[in-house]
């Protein structure tokens, strides 16, 4: 796709300064007409769509390949030439046959000495800037499309409730409760949906998710404390809230972590 584009834009590069030299020498030369600059116009722009191959090729094999220059050098020297030549005497043959078929009259290139070189200087251009646009667009092609930014899904857990599943958002449990041969979620909502596990059970669960052990009953989600207090002998109030939850001297690492 990228190749097909580079070879429209150079396309429409050549059609709009193949007008522009139509009017230009008809400008400066208006005894010409208009149609012997449109034959040698047209006829340079229609090889030039053909020979377009070649700095193809080379800017693919620059690519792939990545030679060094001194590589890269003679290669594309030796390409110039080949394409230089391949236009000259294309838009030659072409010219004769447009002259003789519309004009009813020959055409004369000139002193092949004097009009090749400086057709090859013009040829030198037109590859150089091919090669760049075709090299151009095929590094834009072997780029990976970046791929659109989904957010993962936020976490979730699942609380058996008796006979019923609730399935929460992690960061809607602000804490969670041992009670006897079960544990209590309290949730931002307001719920305390109960479950029959032990807490040591739940913390290996949701430490993975911020939470931290703070009371021999108590787990606190880290992300939802919103301050500390301070309750005397080391000992700590958390606030969730309007939720507060003990914070026991006997669990330093939880208060480490809470004001990590």
């Amino acid at each position: 796709m990228w190749l097909t584009r580079a070879w429209i834009l150079g396309a429409s590069l050549i059609a709009a300064i193949s007008v522009v030299n139509v009017l230009t020498i008809q400008h400066d030369a208006p005894r010409l007409g208009v149609i012997r600059p449109a034959i040698w116009e047209s006829s340079s722009a229609l090889i030039t769509l053909f020979i377009f191959a070649i700095p193809a090729v080379m800017a693919l094999w620059m690519v792939r390949r990545q030679p060094r220059w001194w590589m890269a050098v003679p290669a594309h020297l030796v390409a110039v030439f080949v394409y230089s030549v391949l236009h000259v005497s294309g838009f030659v043959v072409l010219r004769k046959i447009g002259h003789a078929v519309i004009l009813h009259e020959g055409y004369d290139f000139g002193p092949l000495s004097t009009e090749f070189p400086y057709e090859f200087r013009k040829d030198m251009m037109s590859y150089g800037l091919a090669t760049i646009i075709y090299w151009l667009a095929l590094r834009r092609s072997a780029q990976k499309p970046l791929e659109p930014y989904v957010p993962a899904p936020p976490a979730t857990f699942d609380i058996q409730d008796g006979a019923r599943l609730i399935r929460i958002p992690v960061v809607d449990i602000l804490a969670v409760r041992s009670a006897g041969n079960y544990v209590e979620f309290v949730l931002a909502d307001t719920r305390r949906p109960l479950m029959r596990s032990s807490l040591s059970a739940v913390q290996d669960d949701l430490v993975a998710h911020g939470f931290v052990r703070t009371h021999k009953s108590w787990l606190v989600n880290k992300a939802r404390v919103t301050g500390l207090k301070p309750e005397g002998s080391g000992d700590y109030a958390i606030e969730l809230g309007a939720l507060e939850v003990p914070l026991s001297r006997r669990f330093p690492e939880a208060l480490s972590a809470l004001r990590g």
